[in-house]
This record gives C-alpha cells, structure tokens and sequence, in this order.
C-alpha cells in the first residue's frame, strides 16, 4: 500500500523461473543455429577439430556466411525464448512442450545442422567462385548466367525434358494397367504381385550394373534379337546400345534419306542411349507405382461398377468415368514423384555412360557431381549449386504446374 492507498501489482510467481527457462531456450537455440553456420560456412579445406583454427578459418573465408548465421541464430532464439516465456506459466502446457521437443530434438538437430546449414551453404557459395582450397570470391549472378551460356547444361535440360516427358507417361499408364490387372479375380494373385514388385526392391546400382552386362554389343540383348530376327530369315546388326549417340528423330530421317546435323543437336531426339537408360528406369519403376495404384483401386467402391452395369456402361466406359476420375489423387502422386524422379536422374548415367556419348546422356544433377567433384577439371563449387538451384527452379515449376491442372476437381471425389 502507498502513501496515497493505492496497492502496486505484485511480481507474478514463478516469473524468475520463466525468465530463465526463456533465456535458457534463446541461448540452446542461438548456439545450435551459429554452430550449425560454422559447421558449414566455406572454408580452405580446413578440418573441423582442433576447434580454434577451424573457427578462425571459418570466420575469415565465410565471414559474411558466418555473421549471417548469428543473426538467423539470434532470431531464432528470440521465437523460442518468447514462447517458452509465454507457455512457462501453465503447468500443463509447460509439461507437454518439454515432452514434445525432448522427442522432437534429435530430428531438429540434424535437420538445421545437415540440412537447412547445407541448404543455405550451397545458396551462399552459388553467387561466389569456390573451390574449396581458396576463400569465397562472390561474383553475384555470374554462376548463373555461365550455366545458361554453357552447351553441356543446356543439353542436359534438353535431355532430361525427353527423360521426363517419355518415362512419366509410359511408366504411369503401364503402372496403372498393371494395378487393374492384378486387382481383378485370377489365380495366383499375390504370387504375381511378388513378382511384379521385385525389381523395385533391388539397388539402382545392381540392376544399371545388370542392364549395362544386357546392353554389351556382345550381350544377351543383341544376341536374342539376332536369334530372334535369324528364326524369319533376317540379319540383326549389333547395336552399341550405350555408345550411341543418334537420336530417335534422326533415324527417322535417315529412314527416309535424310538427316539432321550434329550441330541441329537439339532437333535429333533422345539418343539410342538415352532411350536403353529410359527402358531401364520405366522397367524398375512401375512396380512402385503399380503399388499405388492397387491401394487406390481397392478404395473404389464396388458398388459404382455394380451401378454402371446395370446402367449398361461397357468395362471402357467404367475405365474413364469411375476408375480414372476415382483415381486422380493417386495419379497427381505419381506424376509429381515420377517428373521428381526423372529431372533428377543420376544413379543410371554415372554408371552406364558418364553422360556420353557426345552429351545425349547428360543430366543436371550428373553435372553438378561433375563440377563439384572436378572430375574434368578445376572444382567449381559455386557454378554447382548455381545448376543445383536452377534445377530446384525448374522442378517447383513443374510441380506446380502439375498440381494445379491434375489436382483441382479432386476434392469432389
């Protein structure tokens, strides 16, 4: 009480108590996000321990990266520091927030360390000249432009573009036939399943290694199609399949007397080569997605087709009006992971062909390897993730694109 009788507020209880639990959540949260920054700011390929050097290092090549680090690490821990102050009050909450980040901790932290300290690793050295044994030089949009006026990363767009559009069309029709013939009634069901689904579960790398043994201009491929075609009187030339860089529009020409320039390379199509590695993923990639399809198709109601026959609707006409529109949410699904998949194929062209021959097998992602690792050259660590952030572009794009034509009118169903 005061001299003119009016009572002040008391202090809250347990305000101490959620002033340090704050201060303690800004300082866990602060140190986690700068340590994160100093694990991945660009250095001269220093290593991490003995500490001291290591951060010296990291402060004087990254500089700029590292002060941005402790901003974002300062921000982040004021979020943190004001909701524990605010949730610290209530015993229950207080109980169940603790409870949730005690689980949720070991995922965060390697998510902000390995993950997001990457992320904005690789965003920050793509607008500066990096090869990791000298600093940083930031050179602003140039990395950019130089992928864009660079033959080899033009061809790979060209390249994955037939990728995509050819492999996302023939695997997902032929998946989903695939799922209506094994949810239908026959023998040995399951059996079939197993077996259908086999090649999806086998390594990338095992079965490009089997495919490139098949694909040997001595292999098992042209020495059936020679068998094949001697049965009807026929000579099969063997092909190289994996050295051959005549595109499929090409020979079409060549069919009729024509041809196209080597330097017209954009207009030849997806090479012989190209389209062997298309048959390899469209092979081991329907299983998954005819997986799919099967978890879909057995959540259509029975009843639909029971009303169409009696409707008199023909197995065609039940196809495109009941199984096609019932399955659009499965079929967004698969075309979003299938274009994902493609844009971003890598596995196949390192091991069969290295992107040759003569580039018609070259991708995106096998060219930031290429840069990145300086298997042909200098390391270019700064024009890599500059291809790396053009390629995530390109594929939110398609993303998008797709989700908005595919994925409206789906809620109905």
């Amino acid at each position: 009480m005061t001299a003119a009788g009016v009572r002040l507020p008391a202090s809250e209880p347990g305000s101490s108590g959620r002033a340090l639990a704050a201060t303690a959540a800004f300082l866990l949260v602060a140190f986690i996000t700068f340590g994160a920054a100093l694990i991945s700011a660009p250095t001269k390929g220093i290593r991490i321990f003995p500490l001291g050097p290591y951060i010296n290092e990291a402060i004087n090549s990254g500089r700029w990266f590292v002060i941005a680090g402790a901003v974002l690490g300062i921000a982040l821990g004021a979020i943190a520091a004001i909701t524990v102050y605010r949730t610290w009050r209530n015993r229950g909450q207080r109980q169940e927030m603790l409870a949730a980040y005690v689980f949720l901790a070991p995922y965060l932290i390697i998510t902000v360390v390995f993950t997001v300290g990457v992320l904005l690793f690789a965003l920050y050295i793509a607008f500066h000249k990096y090869d990791i044994f000298t600093a940083p030089q930031f050179v602003g949009l140039d990395n950019f432009a130089k992928a864009f006026r660079t033959k080899d990363f033009v061809q790979s767009l060209v390249n994955v573009f037939w990728y995509a559009l050819v492999v996302t069309i023939v695997q997902t029709v032929f998946a989903l036939l695939m799922a209506i013939l094994l949810n239908s009634k026959m023998r040995g069901r399951e059996f079939f399943r197993t077996i259908f689904y086999t090649p999806s579960v086998t390594s990338s790398v095992v079965i490009s290694m089997i495919f490139w043994w098949l694909y040997l201009k001595t292999g098992y491929l042209n020495f059936g199609l020679e068998k094949l075609m001697g049965i009807f009187g026929l000579e099969w030339t063997r092909v190289e399949w994996l050295n051959n860089p005549r595109g499929l529009f090409q020979l079409i020409a060549m069919a009729f007397g024509g041809n196209i320039s080597s330097d017209l390379w954009y207009l030849r199509g997806p090479s012989v080569t190209w389209m062997a590695i298309m048959f390899q993923n469209i092979f081991t990639t329907i299983p998954t997605f005819m997986l799919m399809f099967l978890a879909g198709l057995q959540d259509v109601p029975p009843t639909l087709y029971e009303a169409a026959s009696i409707d008199g609707a023909t197995n065609r006409q039940q196809f495109f009006k009941i199984t096609v529109p019932m399955l659009r949410p499965v079929l967004l699904l698969v075309i979003v992971l299938s274009t994902i998949g493609t844009l971003q194929i890598f596995d196949q062209v390192k091991i069969l062909t290295s992107g040759g021959p003569l580039g018609t097998s070259l991708t995106p992602v096998y060219l930031v390897y290429r840069e990145a690792i300086g298997t042909q050259g200098e390391i270019q660590m700064g024009y890599a993730a500059a291809m790396a952030f053009i390629l995530a572009i390109i594929i939110f794009v398609f993303t998008f694109l797709q989700r908005r034509f595919i994925e409206s009118g789906t809620e109905q169903y």
